[in-house]
């Protein structure tokens, strides 16, 4: 199997305790789950049904405020637009409070398409990039929606590239979640995006700029 990153050879690994089996990228460090264990759309909208998502859940909120902090951190943006917004914008809204325009997507709970014909200094995207079947495509979406020295600032769980680890990961239980990443996995992405790093957390937040 190529790998969806970076089309290069990969191997695979059978993950005995879920039944399923992934692909291991040497060259990019991608994990992905193969095909056919991908769940029905309408399955993937029952799983985000049940999470607690809210302002009132002071956990979620706090994660989003430190994910801003990181990301806004000696950066000046006026605009923003935040990308897979689940069920609940709650983190347009902490953009809002923060003086920024904010607009908001989500596949399933705000579907139309409002950030055509349209660019912003800053694109959020957080607990997305693990769903989606073909990252890159999506990441080049974002870029071409981006200001010029706009920022897309990404939140998704980093891989420890070993496929021992990988098999005891709590993160890989979600059945939504279909691609997994290291830093160079979103940056072999980002070369071919016109985009370059500008920091990550090393464990879940990365922070590109448009070239």
């Amino acid at each position: 199997m190529k790998c969806i990153i970076c089309n290069t050879q990969t191997v695979s690994f059978e993950d005995i305790e879920l039944k399923k089996r992934f692909y291991h990228c040497a060259s990019c460090e991608s994990i992905f789950l193969d095909k056919k264990f991908y769940v029905s759309l309408n399955d993937e909208k029952n799983q985000y049904n049940h999470h607690n998502n809210s302002l009132e859940n002071d956990g979620y909120v706090k994660m989003f405020d430190d994910f801003l902090d990181f990301t806004l951190n000696n950066i000046y943006v006026k605009s923003a637009l935040d990308f897979g917004s689940g069920p609940t914008p709650v983190l347009a809204e902490l953009l809002k409070r923060r003086g920024l325009h904010v607009e908001y997507f989500d596949k399933f709970y705000q579907p139309k398409e409002i950030y055509k014909d349209k660019k912003y200094d800053l694109i959020t995207s957080t607990e997305v990039f693990e769903h989606l079947e073909n990252p890159k495509k999506i990441l080049n979406l974002l870029s071409s929606h981006l200001n010029p020295n706009g920022v897309i600032s990404l939140m998704t769980l980093f891989h420890s590239n070993n496929q021992d680890d990988f098999l005891k990961w709590w993160y890989r239980r979600d059945p939504t979640h279909i691609t997994f990443f290291t830093p160079k996995t979103i940056l072999t992405m980002a070369k071919e995006c016109n985009l370059k790093l500008l920091k990550h957390d090393n464990k879940r937040v990365l922070t590109l700029q448009k070239v």
